[in-house]
């Protein structure tokens, strides 16, 4: 059996289908459907069994499994803002150490969810203690766990492997709200109002300049599935694209994308804002001093540790995830 936690949630849900298409169907899926709208991420994907995260911990603190091949493990609270940190070390910190000391003790492998948002803001993003700090408790509690994991790197009984996502985009994510991707809400707002709206420059950027590593879930699964494969390897490893691209790139390939499924030309980004068909909003004052302007991974750990498949960039994974979900009539 393999566990997925938060199974029903955006990147969960998409290991469940990178397991399925290898024929994977064992697979116990925990998360939270105390708000059912994310079990439409399920309906086509094949599991064993469904828990909620609470019972699966109980069940976990009382060493009540015997047959994990494998935990992958994604559930946390990804709200970047979210400042209980009560709640934030504990859904995200303490979960983790727990399921990190049971797979130790039964020799599981393990394989977790880390974030960019360690590096606070850069501008250096490199696996290193040195380039970390958390602009927020949620970076905070990702960057925690890590620390764990390097004092324990060289007893380890079975292999660990944290994922440090950059921002991530693709199907599954509608349940996320405002927690979405840059590429989702773009193509909502165009389709409901007709044009996109992004940041003005602040902090050196031009509008729609801030810069950040995109990547396309289905780039995270084949990621995961990478070291899922080779268990001698474990540490920290960044998993962006290696490529920063503005804000303005991914809104430019949503409104194209979309002009193109209406037989509309593709306009260039100079035409898109005189048009109107992206616009500027002031830069946020509370985002101030908290915001990440720029975001790029440092992949040499990963093309180090010998993962050597392309990676999307944002033309080509965005004009996917828009031509699918319009396909689907889901935006």
């Amino acid at each position: 059996m393999i566990v997925v936690t938060g199974g029903a949630g955006f990147i969960g849900s998409n290991l469940v289908r990178g397991l399925n298409r290898r024929g994977h169907t064992d697979i116990l899926v925990v998360d939270d459907l105390t708000e059912g709208d994310k079990f439409i991420n399920l309906v086509d994907n094949q599991i064993a069994d469904y828990l909620h995260k609470d019972e699966f911990r109980q069940r976990l603190a009382q060493s009540q499994f015997g047959n994990i091949e494998a935990v992958l493990h994604q559930g946390a609270c990804s709200d970047t803002t979210e400042r209980d940190g009560r709640y934030m070390l504990d859904n995200n910190y303490r979960v983790t150490l727990e399921l990190f000391e049971y797979c130790q003790e039964h020799k599981i492998p393990l394989l977790y969810a880390s974030s960019a948002a360690v590096y606070g803001a850069g501008p250096v993003y490199i696996e290193s203690a040195v380039y970390e700090s958390p602009l927020n408790v949620y970076g905070y509690s990702k960057f925690l766990f890590d620390q764990v994991l390097r004092r324990h790197l060289d007893t380890l009984t079975a292999p660990v492997v944290g994922l440090r996502y950059f921002n991530v985009y693709g199907p599954n994510e509608q349940h996320k709200s405002r927690m979405a991707s840059v590429a989702f809400h773009n193509m909502r707002q165009f389709q409901a109002e007709g044009h996109v709206r992004l940041f003005g420059g602040w902090d050196g950027y031009a509008d729609g300049g801030q810069l950040r590593d995109f990547i396309y879930v289905d780039d995270v699964v084949d990621v995961n599935l990478f070291f899922l494969d080779h268990p001698e390897k474990s540490g920290i490893f960044n998993c962006g694209t290696g490529r920063a691209q503005p804000f303005n790139d991914v809104a430019s390939t949503v409104v194209n994308t979309l002009r193109l499924q209406h037989n509309k030309p593709a306009l260039s980004l100079k035409e898109l804002v005189e048009q109107q068909l992206i616009r500027y909003v002031s830069f946020p004052d509370d985002l101030k001093g908290r915001y990440q302007s720029h975001t790029e991974a440092n992949l040499s750990e990963l093309r180090a540790a010998g993962y050597d498949r392309p990676l999307r960039d944002v033309q080509a994974g965005v004009a996917a995830y828009t031509t699918m979900l319009f396909e689907q009539g889901r935006i």
